[in-house]
């Protein structure tokens, strides 16, 4: 199925020139999380991409002890300054988002899609909305959710929550189908008209789904669906799964238009990279090793449509 929001893949094509994607996120020297996992999936697909780091740590927080700067907000203006002066921003045909960290860095990104729009209205805005999980709680500053809800989301056309941060941004209890799809729908109601309104739910177990199995839901004004995979036994949860998905479902959207096989590709594909990860026994996601399967997945696990139009 192709939606009205297809013109991306169409628009490569035609220029013959790679898709440009602008990505800010944290990012680590060790290991993969933030930009560190998602600018190799993006090139990997055939993707430019732009990168501006929110922070730069050694290496993932979960360890427990890391080094490294967070850099200041300001930052971010400055660096769309300079590919403004390169005449560059007309180029640029998304925006992907990550960990921002503070309400500064939230205003700063949001600033930063205003700009890139303004060159290129065409330009889709994906959000990842870090803040927290299942187990750990919210793990960012207390009054970032708030901004993310007020400022990010709005301007937002793809959301890309897990579920712990679905119920953090609706304020509902998710625990069926049901309640996945009413929260997921009251969330889209809140993104950017005009765009493809699409929210992608991460790492939902629901009580009514198989047992061991985990989903991704995506809700879209052209259907909802949902891709499940066997639930691998990773203790403690590997780091930089969700920055990976998100990556990989906003560049298999922009080069297909189509949610339904970009929520097959990139689940798929992160099935790949976690059980190479499981069988690797390491902490540290395995990108190099499953590149291949970043681009073409082989064992394909099929989107299966939930519901016809918009919730």
């Amino acid at each position: 199925m192709t939606t009205p929001h297809s013109q991306p893949a169409k628009k490569q094509s035609r220029d013959q020139r790679p898709q440009n994607i602008l990505s800010i996120q944290s990012w680590v020297t060790y290991g993969h999380v933030g930009n560190a996992a998602a600018v190799f999936p993006l090139q990997r697909l055939g993707f430019e991409v732009w990168a501006i780091q929110t922070v730069q740590f050694s290496n993932h927080t979960g360890y427990g002890a890391w080094t490294g700067k967070v850099f200041p907000p300001e930052d971010i203006a400055e660096l769309i300054d300079g590919i403004e002066a390169r005449g560059a921003l007309p180029e640029c045909d998304g925006v992907l988002s990550g960990y921002m960290g503070s309400a500064g860095t939230v205003e700063a990104v949001v600033n930063a899609v205003g700009r890139v729009r303004a060159a290129n209205p065409q330009a889709l805005y994906c959000c990842d909305p870090v803040m927290g999980d299942f187990g750990r709680g919210v793990f960012v500053n207390p009054e970032l959710p708030d901004h993310i809800a007020a400022q990010a989301i709005p301007a937002a056309d793809i959301v890309v929550p897990n579920h712990f941060e679905l119920e953090l941004l609706t304020g509902r209890k998710v625990a069926t189908l049901d309640d996945a799809l009413a929260a997921a729908g009251e969330l889209r109601s809140r993104l950017r008209e005009g765009g493809p309104r699409t929210v992608v739910v991460t790492s939902l177990t629901r009580e009514d789904a198989p047992e061991d199995s985990i989903e991704t839901l995506a809700v879209s004004d052209s259907g909802t669906w949902i891709c499940r995979t066997p639930l691998l036994p990773l203790d403690p949860p590997r780091n930089g799964t969700g920055d990976a998905i998100a990556a990989l479902f906003y560049g298999q959207y922009l080069r297909t238009g189509d949610v339904a096989q970009a929520l097959s590709l990139s689940m798929s594909a992160l099935y790949a990279l976690l059980e190479r990860t499981h069988r690797a026994g390491t902490r540290e996601i395995q990108l190099i090793a499953v590149q291949d399967e970043l681009v073409q997945p082989g064992q394909v696990f099929e989107a299966q449509q939930v519901m016809t139009g918009a919730r």
